[in-house]
């Protein structure tokens, strides 16, 4: 696969790309957007919004932007393990994602409606999101159901002669509020007896009579808006054409989890780059915070300890999610389903214990909004939750790892028996 400059006739391999473009997206965010870490973070969206779109614009033109689209729709049309590496860059600011068009949950959609969506479809809504003009949303979740099990779902799309009637409830569709449009789940067949094939997703307009924005869901203290929101979603007789629906009739779940095999890789490189920023303001303030004079707090074995753990932990974390990348892309998302669930699991994990770390070393001072810690504690705390909570992998991972035992059928081993 090679990366086109949408500027040039020029072709390039990603490899002889990446370095120049890793080290541009560096100087943006350490140079553009940390500076304004200190008042952006602490102010509601509406407040921001406008300086995030004149950043917009300077990512476009750094050539950073919507990295993992095809030429033709504006990108670099990065493999998915160069595209890891730069987002651990981009993960270093909260803000860096957005800037560049590649942040949650428009990037699902965005590959979603290129592999799926029908040719009317793409210059309807992928057309505009990939040129940053509109955002939109994903609709799964439900408040009356277990989320971690999506083939359980009461939101219902029943078919007339030439739309869909659309009724239901959703939770947690993250980025709804300013959204122009939603995939939503929904249950179109509901005769089918195979559970896999009962949903379908649909393409629903947000300004559709029906559509009820009930509420920003308050998180960790703060109910947020615009992008940053989580919202609470009524569909009452809402009403889309029938060529709304993405894909085949009754592929919902094979469409949600195509969707979200690439989005773990996404969100585990992101948390990478908080770990890796995480990580630097830790070591700054161990190695500049006098305990008494001439005794630096970095010389506390305790705080040695902390910074080695996560030095380990970061390290193993970006092999392992680079390997399930380059697994992905060379051979399928099912290929690498295992390696999925590992970095589910461990890149949460370690990047939960990277930020607690780094509040204890900053003391009083990481629980405040004068370093991002506070606030990637709340935001990043549902890491564990959201894709997949740990449980649900763990039990995937350790029934995956017993199947080949359970199947040799072996006897039981008598007590001191040998082995």
């Amino acid at each position: 696969m090679t990366v086109r400059s949408s500027e040039s006739a020029l072709t390039i391999t990603p490899w002889t790309a990446l370095e120049p473009l890793l080290e541009t997206a560096r100087r943006f965010v350490r140079e553009e957007l940390v500076p304004l870490e200190g008042t952006m973070l602490t102010q509601p969206w509406h407040a921001t919004e406008a300086t995030l779109n004149v950043l917009r614009v300077r990512a476009r033109a750094l050539g950073l932007w919507a990295p993992f689209l095809p030429v033709e729709y504006g990108g670099l049309d990065m493999p998915l393990d160069a595209f890891a590496q730069l987002s651990e860059v981009l993960g270093w600011t909260p803000f860096g994602h957005y800037v560049c068009n590649c942040q949650a949950p428009d990037v699902g959609n965005m590959e979603l409606l290129l592999a799926f969506g029908t040719e009317a479809q793409k210059r309807e809504y992928l057309e505009p999101l990939a040129r940053g003009d509109i955002r939109s949303c994903f609709a799964m979740t439900e408040p009356e159901h277990a989320g971690s099990n999506p083939v359980v779902l009461s939101t219902t799309a029943v078919r007339d002669e030439t739309h869909w009637v659309i009724n239901g409830h959703k939770w947690f569709t993250s980025s709804a509020d300013g959204a122009a449009f939603a995939v939503v789940m929904a249950v179109t067949d509901a005769d089918e007896t195979r559970r896999h094939a009962r949903a379908s997703q649909i393409l629903v307009p947000l300004q559709s009579p029906g559509v009820r924005l009930v509420r920003n869901i308050s998180v960790m203290g703060e109910s947020g808006g615009g992008w940053g929101s989580h919202a609470e979603l009524r569909f009452e007789d809402v009403r889309v054409p029938v060529d709304q629906l993405i894909g085949l009739q009754g592929h919902g779940f094979a469409l949600a989890q195509e969707r979200l095999g690439p989005g773990r890789i996404h969100h585990c490189m992101r948390w990478i780059g908080i770990c890796e920023r995480a990580f630097d303001l830790m070591c700054r303030h161990a190695t500049s915070r006098e305990l008494a004079p001439g005794e630096l707090l970095a010389s506390k074995q305790q705080v040695e300890f902390w910074i080695a753990e996560s030095r380990i932990e970061i390290h193993a974390s970006r092999l392992m999610v680079l390997d399930a990348a380059r697994r992905m892309a060379a051979q399928g998302q099912e290929a690498a389903r295992e390696e999925i669930g590992y970095i589910k699991v461990f890149v949460a994990n370690t990047l939960q214990r990277v930020l607690d770390r780094a509040i204890q070393v900053h003391g009083a001072r990481g629980v405040t909004d004068d370093t991002p810690l506070a606030w990637w504690y709340r935001h990043e705390r549902a890491a564990r939750i959201y894709d997949g909570a740990d449980e649900v992998h763990k039990s995937v991972i350790a029934r995956r790892a017993l199947r080949g035992y359970l199947t040799e059928r072996r006897p039981p081993r008598a007590p001191g028996a040998p082995l």
